[in-house]
């Protein structure tokens, strides 16, 4: 992948934060930054005007800085703008923030410095990531506070992952014989006007609802097993009738789990009529957030391989003051993607109550001594917990605009809160997805003899492997962990 010439999508970004080398430069890109470098020079020469290069910030931008003061206003600018609170970010999140910063800054519109760039460069290779606190940005102008701590290092400031520990950075800089650098005209701007925060929490969501929504598929199969039901919601000719891709593809799915399955053959002909919604509607429910997914990938990846800083350097005469920062372009998707994940929990939690009243041959909670025992009776108040919880996280926070820097940034799209709570909301869908698993699995033992498709045999076995048929209580919080572990390390197999 090449930084500021390939199209990079969100799996080339995942690449690269797990291969930094995977990311490389070119001719072309570095003949990129050195032009528009030289641009910025010859508009300083002319004596124009230009924000952020000879002028103060934000409302501060009628403000004319000497010639002499360039180099300190770009250095003033990081300081003054590393105001971030709260939590760090994983360092999974910075090393992408970096990755994608690096590719926007070598597409040759921003004016940075080519020395920037290759130090940037050296971070993420030499894995000196920094450390960036996840609260403080409103998602217009740019991320800013989270980008200024991100390149804090820079400067010899702030501090940075060194493995998985926080160091400061100027005992790692001297581990690696790298001075700190100066900053140059325009160099400070582009590194913190830009949208990488957002897109970060955008690329790590995508990839991890890209797995929970398989998983999810999966999940519902084992539970129909569980429950007996019916797979005849899943014909593809009823799909066909109302083809929007993501509930053709959950059916399509479906019915590849459900291959062959002794189980459900064996019950083809009781007198139920119809399942309920939650067994019976899964391909409309999860292809609906199948559908905000593919939204999200198509925006997220636009945003990866676009300029997002302020001003942008067009030509030799002239830099542009824009809007390219400003997150709503992605806040939007983010908010639906986090809806549509939370509702992927919603239909699992019921698919977990179905299976727990006491129906069609399968006893109360999934336990023969009901009474004596409450078997799985109070995971699914787990379940409910954490659904619930997710619909407290579904507020969009880009509904929502408060004006900052006097008034300069009257309309902010509160992005970067978007991206934080779609990422709560998935680890909480991990969850819930692990309980219904777990429950599915225990219902299962109540088919026996018959046997399910190859798939789902396998997918029984693997929670098997780590939990074992529940009998009498015991203590199920351990159970549930266990499958949580097997869902974060994506042992189920769900790419059919």
């Amino acid at each position: 992948m090449v930084y500021g010439v390939d199209f990079l999508q969100y799996e080339d970004i995942i690449k690269i934060i797990n291969n930094p080398s995977q990311g490389t430069f070119s001719d072309k890109s570095l003949s990129q930054i050195e032009n528009s470098r030289n641009n910025v020079k010859k508009i300083i020469e002319s004596g124009k005007t230009v924000y952020g290069i000879n002028t103060g910030f934000g409302p501060l931008c009628d403000t004319r800085i000497s010639e002499n003061e360039i180099a300190q206003l770009q250095h003033n600018l990081i300081i003054s703008h590393s105001v971030g609170v709260g939590e760090s970010i994983s360092k999974d999140l910075s090393k992408i923030m970096l990755a994608t910063k690096i590719h926007a800054l070598s597409k040759g519109k921003s004016g940075i410095s080519p020395h920037v760039v290759e130090r940037l460069y050296q971070m993420l290779e030499k894995d000196i990531i920094p450390v960036i606190p996840s609260q403080g940005s409103v998602g217009a102008s740019g991320d800013l506070a989270p980008l200024a701590h991100m390149v804090l290092p820079l400067l010899g400031l702030g501090k940075v992952w060194q493995e998985n520990k926080i160091t400061e950075t100027q005992i790692v800089l001297e581990q690696h014989n790298l001075e700190p650098i100066q900053l140059g005209p325009k160099d400070g701007l582009a590194l913190i006007n830009g949208t990488q925060f957002m897109q970060a929490h955008g690329i790590w969501g995508l990839d991890k609802m890209k797995y929970l929504l398989d998983l999810a598929d999966l999940a519902a199969a084992l539970s129909l097993e569980a429950f007996q039901g019916s797979k005849s919601p899943f014909k593809k000719e009823l799909h066909h009738l109302r083809p929007f891709k993501g509930s053709q593809l959950v059916a399509e799915r479906l019915n590849k789990f459900l291959e062959n399955s002794e189980n459900l053959k064996s019950h083809e002909n009781c007198d139920r009529v119809q399942d309920p919604y939650s067994m019976r509607c899964t391909p409309q429910v999860h292809g609906a957030s199948r559908n905000a997914w593919l939204h999200l990938k198509e925006s997220i990846e636009t945003e990866i391989n676009s300029v997002t800083d302020n001003p942008l350097v067009i030509s030799e005469e002239e830099a542009v003051s824009g809007g390219n920062f400003h997150g709503q372009l992605i806040a939007l998707p983010l908010d639906y993607a986090t809806f549509a994940a939370a509702e992927i929990g919603n239909i699992s939690d019921r698919r977990c109550f179905l299976l727990l009243k006491g129906e069609y041959g399968l006893p109360r909670f999934l336990t023969k001594s009901s009474g004596l025992n409450s078997g799985f009776m109070i995971p699914q108040y787990t379940t409910a917990a954490l659904v619930t919880e997710n619909k407290t996280l579904c507020f969009p926070a880009s509904a929502d605009s408060i004006p900052t820097s006097i008034g300069q940034e009257d309309h902010v799209s509160m992005g970067s809160i978007s991206g934080r709570k779609f990422i709560r909301v998935l680890e909480n869908l991990e969850r819930i997805l692990a309980i219904e698993l777990l429950i599915a699995a225990q219902g299962i033992e109540f088919r026996r003899p018959n046997k399910l498709s190859i798939l789902l045999e396998e997918a029984h076995s693997l929670i098997r492997t780590k939990v074992e048929k529940l009998e009498d209580d015991r203590e199920i919080g351990k159970d549930i962990q266990s499958v949580i572990e097997l869902v974060k390390s994506r042992a189920f197999n769900v790419a059919i």
